[in-house]
């Protein structure tokens, strides 16, 4: 499938702002479920854009405004195609405790998706944690029980929590968005032994080439989760949705949790006083769509 994405942050300051710095993570990745055609990144004032790769691959992009500016807005477009990539069946056949050993002896290597983070605190829910990834049952089995029961068990409401909404809380509300079902995942997986990271990224909501019901988080950027597969491969599994990742999924960028993959952050100089607008379209295209360059 084939996709053109629009992702627009737009800043209106009170009083004028000066010595702006952002750091940027939209720019969607290449890799075997898809491939980046063309993508282009505009920025109002006008300013110089510098670029990196961060610890975890993602694409990062910066830019200073050191005058005084009464608004900023970020539009990120990219055209991507997207392809069904299937986890090998080996791999979720194997059983629960097999995989543990494997990880085990794999520990330096994926230490970083083991353990705690900034927003994912790990055993705080014993009971929850033991229900799932029994020793003797089979590893895909285990994780398509633990996607299905978040979607079961907690209902999707917009608004119910925030960034700074911890776990604990989304438990006992029973109610979140992508990124707390995400993050409740990786605790679980986690304090399993198993190794999991963060995803940000798109979904296309609406089907244009069938009637069923449409997916859930795609009013912004969306979250889901990827786990470890013996063999190397990751494989995302998406909660708020109740299914694997598929071709109306893209990945923008991982890390153990939304901290490290969020879209937008920076500093600058002012009042507090600001208005925040982000606008996020996907669209999906039969043919190569042309992104204009600015006049």
């Amino acid at each position: 499938m084939r996709f053109r994405v629009s992702h627009t942050t737009e800043y209106k300051y009170a009083v004028p702002a000066s010595e702006s710095f952002a750091e940027l993570r939209v720019w969607p990745q290449t890799n075997d479920s898809q491939r980046i055609i063309e993508r282009r990144l505009d920025i109002t004032p006008a300013t110089k854009v510098d670029h990196y790769v961060d610890y975890f691959g993602n694409h990062v992009e910066f830019f200073t405004i050191p005058h005084r500016h009464n608004s900023l807005t970020v539009t990120s477009e990219t055209e991507v195609e997207t392809f069904a990539v299937e986890p090998p069946a080996a791999a979720l056949e194997i059983s629960v405790g097999e995989v543990r050993q494997i990880f085990n002896s794999m520990r330096y290597q994926l230490f970083e998706f083991l353990e705690p983070s900034f927003h994912v605190p790990l055993n705080q829910h014993r009971r929850i944690r033991k229900q799932f990834f029994k020793q003797a049952d089979s590893y895909g089995d285990s994780l398509r029980t633990l996607y299905s029961w978040i979607f079961e068990n907690f209902k999707y409401q917009s608004g119910s929590t925030d960034i700074s909404t911890p776990i604990a809380d989304v438990v006992k509300q029973r109610r979140g968005v992508c990124q707390d079902f995400a993050h409740l995942m990786l605790a679980i997986l986690r304090s399993n032994g198993i190794p999991a990271r963060y995803v940000s990224g798109y979904i296309e909501a609406y089907d244009p080439e069938k009637t069923d019901a449409s997916l859930i988080g795609a009013a912004a950027s969306h979250a889901w989760v990827e786990v470890y597969l013996p063999g190397g491969t990751w494989w995302g599994l998406d909660p708020t949705n109740n299914q694997a990742v598929g071709e109306r999924h893209i990945e923008v960028a991982v890390g153990r949790d939304y901290r490290d993959v969020a879209p937008m952050r920076g500093t600058y100089k002012g009042a507090t006083d600001q208005r925040l607008n982000v606008i996020v379209s996907l669209e999906r295209t039969n043919k190569a769509h042309e992104i204009t360059n600015p006049a």
